[in-house]
């Protein structure tokens, strides 16, 4: 046996200069004198011995890291010190001396043991603390020790059971007392055991048979009734933790909703809801409030989509054909959302590991006369120069031809000029006054086309729509509204009639009223011809064209009017603290008081006589157009209306994209609205996204734009389950609600609210017959083919651009006809509607006259599918094909019957293949809806078996790295986008879709998704700016750059081209890129990233955990411990405040 005058030689040696003097024994010294002081613990009897033993250990696991604690706990520590318990314990006089320390030592190491619930019930330490703590119930010092053990006993679920058989939970009850302001230390210590009891399901359950819900309601009441300085806000907590583990039990939510435990905690949330110092309390009422509120299904017949189309192959059960249970809740091409509900699988479960499936295997799945058929779409190939005299003739007179506004393309003299207040200049003329500055000018290090001064404006008030979102202020920046609305006032619109006009209405052989056609032609001359490649008369004619599975009869104002962008980005909006839970709140407020709720339907498409007439006091609503998407609206109160979005067609799943009309409206009144069946479980919306409006008034009034709008905008989880009914017997899923207030720019207005800015498929098609009309037809080689008919009978646009050939020579139609292709593709899923703002961006670019577009037109050919998915856009569609699936997951083995559009996409690329034209990049855009930024998602072998802890070797190591180059370069070059946020990795789910199949079966190494965010940045140039068309469209210009730059750093890269370049543009800033992007590496993880935004706030979790923290409750325990140490001579009086209780112990 050590003697104490070793030990204590031990314990000054570790803890004073000896320590510092031999810094390189030391670690052998320490491990040496625990396994002494264990053993010599364990061999000990007399209490000198074992005080000075304890004393040792104590001071050795007093400084540190926990690493001492664990190994300790390796050499049979936690047993010695158990063992040690139980003997003293059973002694004849057991003596407080020995056994507080001794608490406390096992209140430390039990904390990091994760055994030892299991290892005290195996040492009978459990018996013999219950009964050390009964003995002591009217010794609160002994008891508070007692207390911290069973604590960390019952960290265990299955020791808790165990401790709750034993009559432990009788044994709290007697300690925790109604209100009192003695020994209020012991009374938290017992509610922290009851509540980590509670944990136990079995615990939960003989709390409700024995009353305790209600013990616990009159506790809590008491507690707060009485506190009124707050002083004791943490025992309060404690309580409400209880209550919160009980309630996940149906019988535990039975019983609270029986003793009126919802309109006690709501009267407390009340009271306190504004008081910071209640955060715990708030917290924990809102939780326990919102698990208790009744679950109920959607106000809806059914959840099918109210449309309907008979695709062939589609199916009338929940789950379509071809929809795996994992797309369910998928959203953009790499999104994978996890439920709180369900337990989330690791995402590296989801790599594929599987050898097979990761390396390339270019084949043919197509026979070659079937091939065959593409070559009419690539007629480049076979082209002479001749065709362009006999399409033109000798007399084309290229200065006649309308050339393309190239002034929304972003640039810096777009910059010193007003981009909208151009009614009295041609296209022509200002392509011939306006110097174009390259796009060189716009990379990350050099200017922006976002103006500096956007992120430095004041923040205002929320509901103060009209200037935070830019009403009323014209092109020159006047406040305009006053005489504006003048000037609107004498034109006597029918702003109900013209806001959504019908798509024959001005057409000659309309059967429609003449007044009808009169009005329309009005409309029609009051535009103001100012937004760029948009023509309203153009638009009408393909809206007339388009076919929808409704058969719509009327347009939405802003597709048929255009958009115009504001000059300057809106900042991300502050998120107001308690928004979140004042709206939980208010639905909670709905079932306790629901007199004041009016519940009155007033649209519905299952109901269409609900429509509201002119002289309703309500609001009217309106989504019978192309993309439009609102099912239902429901008047709440006077000014709040619940609404539901419509599922994708032949489906019942992806409710997340909105676009529809509102008018009836009041200026100066704040109206709710909240989109209650949401799918997403977290939102963009949570971190300053706001949704987008369009006001017709505006419009006439010539400021026709797309804005951000909304305050006090949150996104939660609500009372709607859907029935497990209505997905094959499948556990029904949850919804959310996203609300936003809005206060409205005009009185009697007709407004247009979306998810994002819209863009329609009848847009697209005008875009780009007016692209075709305004190139010049010498300088670009514009083409547009139809790849095939959509399901829905819409052609779905295949355009090839590229440039036409210096002559007819050999020489020069072999350079036109080795031109290397790039493919790229969008919208696939119809509710990105940002991927064709980028698009647009890329295509006004391609056919641009600035230098990087003439260098990339003369040594690519583009083929570019910019809307895959007609039918789902058309339809108002989120995510699927009128057969009710994701068309990118259906790349494997595409049909041409049921996936046509993607079928003859796969065939043109294997075609190109076949023939030696495979694409040098291929890339998809879409949207991200939980992230920021823009980034790329590519496809590699060695850094997916890496990151799943794989052996990397053969074709692995030998893995072309050039899929890299491109995201790298767009990190140095696009203001948007960002390396931090790209992955390469291939996944088990991702595999039918196009960017893997593309990667692997042809040999693309450089397959890409881009993703951009419906949000904005949170990094860059745009940090904390929410993105606009005009970002948007850059970026697709950049994509472009970025694609010059990397053929410049190819080896394939030609002397003349990189002589071209060098002359055409700017040689220093070309090298100064060139060199960055070649010698920088990203510093970014080359793993993506699980999440791009942290929790939310306040966030409500609905776990059964969510609650407990277990590093927060570690470190708060361990510091009791600590000044219990510190103070252990002190009588305990009364317990300090929650301010004093957080103090720091030196």
């Amino acid at each position: 046996m050590v003697e104490p005058p070793v030990l204590d030689a031990f314990s000054m040696y570790f803890t004073g200069s000896g320590a510092r003097e031999h810094q390189s024994n030391k670690w052998q010294l320490l491990a040496k004198a625990r396994c002494l002081s264990v053993l010599s613990l364990q061999n000990s009897s007399d209490k000198a011995s074992i005080l000075a033993i304890l004393q040792v250990i104590s001071d050795l696991l007093s400084v540190g890291t926990d690493r001492r604690i664990y190994y300790m706990i390796s050499k049979g520590g936690s047993e010695a010190l158990l063992q040690t318990l139980v003997d003293t314990a059973r002694s004849a006089s057991p003596d407080s001396d020995i056994l507080l320390p001794l608490f406390r030592l096992l209140a430390k190491v039990g904390l990091r043991d994760k055994k030892f619930g299991q290892k005290a019930l195996e040492s009978e330490a459990l018996d013999v603390t219950l009964i050390l703590a009964r003995k002591n119930l009217s010794h609160s010092q002994n008891l508070l020790h007692c207390l911290w053990a069973l604590r960390v006993f019952a960290s265990s679920v299955t020791t808790g059971a165990m401790l709750g058989i034993n009559g432990a939970m009788e044994l709290l009850f007697k300690v925790i007392s109604p209100y009192t302001r003695k020994h209020t230390r012991t009374i938290r210590a017992a509610t922290e055991v009851l509540a980590a009891l509670l944990k136990s399901k079995s615990n939960c359950r003989r709390a409700v048979n024995r009353g305790y819900v209600t013990s616990l309601l009159r506790l809590h009441q008491d507690w707060h009734s009485h506190d009124v300085t707050n002083t004791y806000v943490l025992i309060r907590h404690e309580l409400l933790l209880c209550l919160r583990h009980i309630v996940t039990l149906r019988s535990g939510r039975e019983a609270f909703l029986a003793a009126q435990g919802m309109e006690t905690l709501f009267s407390i949330a009340q009271t306190c809801l504004e008081n910071k110092s209640m955060e715990p309390v708030i917290s924990a009422v809102i939780q326990i409030l919102r698990q208790c509120y009744p679950e109920s299904p959607l106000p809806l017949v059914t959840t099918r989509s109210a449309y309907t189309f008979p695709a062939p192959g589609s199916s009338s059960s929940g789950l379509p054909q071809g929809l795996a249970e994992e797309d369910l809740e998928d959203d953009g091409d790499e999104e994978m959302d996890k439920d709180s509900d369900a337990e989330a699988v690791k995402e590296d479960d989801d790599l594929e590991t599987d050898m097979n499936k990761l390396s390339p295997n270019p084949g043919f799945d197509l026979p070659e006369e079937e091939l065959a058929q593409y070559a009419v779409m690539c007629p480049e190939l076979s082209y002479n120069c001749e065709e362009l005299e006999s399409k033109y003739g000798d007399d084309l007179n290229i200065k006649a031809t309308p050339f393309a506004n190239h002034h929304h393309i972003p640039s810096v003299a777009s910059l010193r000029q007003q981009c909208f207040n151009r009614e009295h200049s041609s296209w022509g003329q200002e392509s011939e006054d306006t110097d174009h500055i390259s796009i060189l000018h716009l990379v990350k290090g050099g200017k922006s086309s976002i103006r500096p001064s956007s992120k430095q404006r004041p923040v205002m008030n929320g509901n103060q729509s009209i200037p935070q979102n830019g009403f009323g202020i014209d092109s020159s920046g006047h406040d305009a509204s006053d005489d504006s609305q003048a000037s609107l006032e004498q034109a006597a619109w029918d702003i109900e009639a013209i806001s959504c006009p019908r798509i024959t209405a001005s057409f000659s052989n309309s059967t429609k009223s003449e007044e009808g056609n009169e009005t329309a032609e009005k409309l029609l001359h009051a535009h103001l011809k100012n937004t760029p490649f948009h023509d309203p008369h153009l638009y009408m004619a393909n809206a007339m064209r388009t076919r929808s599975a409704v058969g719509f009869k009327m347009m939405a104002l802003p597709d048929l009017w255009g958009h115009c962008p504001p000059t300057t980005a809106q900042p991300m909006l502050d998120r107001k603290l308690g928004v979140q839970r004042i709206k939980i709140l208010e639905d909670v407020r709905r079932l306790l008081q629901p007199s004041d709720v009016i519940n009155k339907v007033v649209f519905s498409l299952d109901e269409p006589w609900l429509l509201q007439g002119p002289a309703s006091s309500c609001l009217r609503f309106q989504s019978k157009f192309e993309s439009g998407n609102l099912r239902k609206a429901i008047q709440v109160r006077e000014f709040e209306y619940d609404l539901l979005v419509n599922a994708d067609v032949n489906s019942s799943q992806h409710q997340q994209w909105f676009y529809f009309k509102v008018s009836g409206m009041r200026t100066a009144v704040i109206y709710r609205f909240n989109i209650i069946n949401c799918e997403k479980p977290n939102s963009q919306f949570n971190y300053g996204m706001q949704p987008t409006l369009y006001s017709v008034k505006e419009a006439l009034l010539g400021r026709p734009a797309w804005i951000r709008t909304g305050s006090e905008i949150c996104y939660y989880k609500n009372r709607y389950r859907q029935n497990a009914a209505a997905v094959d017997g499948a556990s029904g899923k949850h919804y959310y609600t996203l609300t936003f207030a809005v206060t409205f720019p005009h009185n009697d207005d007709a407004c247009y609210l979306a998810y994002h800015y819209p863009y329609t498929y009848s847009t697209l098609m005008t875009h780009l017959e007016i692209l075709e009309r305004s190139i010049d037809p010498r300088q670009v080689y514009f083409r547009q083919d139809v790849l095939c008919q959509t399901l829905g009978g819409n052609p779905c646009p295949l355009v090839t651009i590229t440039a036409f050939p210096e002559s007819n020579s050999a020489e020069h139609l072999e350079q036109f006809r080795c031109r290397p292709y790039q493919v790229i593709t969008a919208r696939v899923h119809p509710g990105e509607s940002n991927a064709s703002w980028v698009m647009k961006g890329t295509l006004e670019f391609l056919v641009s006259s600035d230098p990087v577009a003439k260098l990339l037109r003369e040594n690519f050919v583009f083929k570019i599918i910019p809307m895959l998915n007609p039918d789902g856009v058309i339809n108002g569609n989120h995510r699927c094909s009128l057969r009710g699936e994701d068309l990118n997951r259906q790349w494997l083995i595409p049909q041409a019957h049921l996936q046509p559009t993607i079928y003859h996409t796969k065939g043109l690329l294997h075609y190109l293949s076949s023939i030696g034209k495979g694409p040098v990049v291929f890339c998809d855009f879409h949207g991200h809806s939980q992230k920021k930024n823009v980034f790329l998602y590519g496809c590699s072998m060695k850094e997916t078996l890496w990151q799943a802890g794989c052996t990397v070797g053969g074709s692995a190591l030998l893995e072309d790295v050039s899929y890299r180059m491109l995201p790298k370069i767009l990190d140095k070059l696009a203001p948007a986008f960002t390396m931090n946020s790209c992955s390469f990795l291939v996944e088990k789910s991702r595999a039918s879709t196009a960017r893997v199949v593309v990667w692997r079966e042809l040999g693309v190494s450089r397959s890409y998704t881009m993703e951009s965010s419906y949000c904005g940045c949170n990094q860059g140039p745009y940090q904390g700016l929410q993105f606009g068309t005009r970002e948007l469209e850059e970026m697709g210009a950049m994509f472009c750059l970025g694609l010059l730059v990397m053929e410049l750093r190819s080896a394939r890269c030609s002397h003349k081209l990189l002589a071209r370049a060098t002359a055409l543009l700017n040689a220093d800033v070309l090298d100064h890129y060139l060199q960055r992007c070649s010698s920088s590496s990203s510093s970014s993880s080359r793993f993506s990233e699980v999440d791009d935004e942290p929790s939310c706030m306040e966030e409500i979790d609905y776990s059964a955990d969510s609650s407990s923290d277990p590093e927060h409750n570690l470190a708060e325990l361990d510091r009791q411990i600590q000044e219990c140490a510190f103070n252990k001579d002190e009588e305990e009086g009364t317990e300090e405040g929650i301010g004093q209780r957080r103090r720091s112990v030196p």
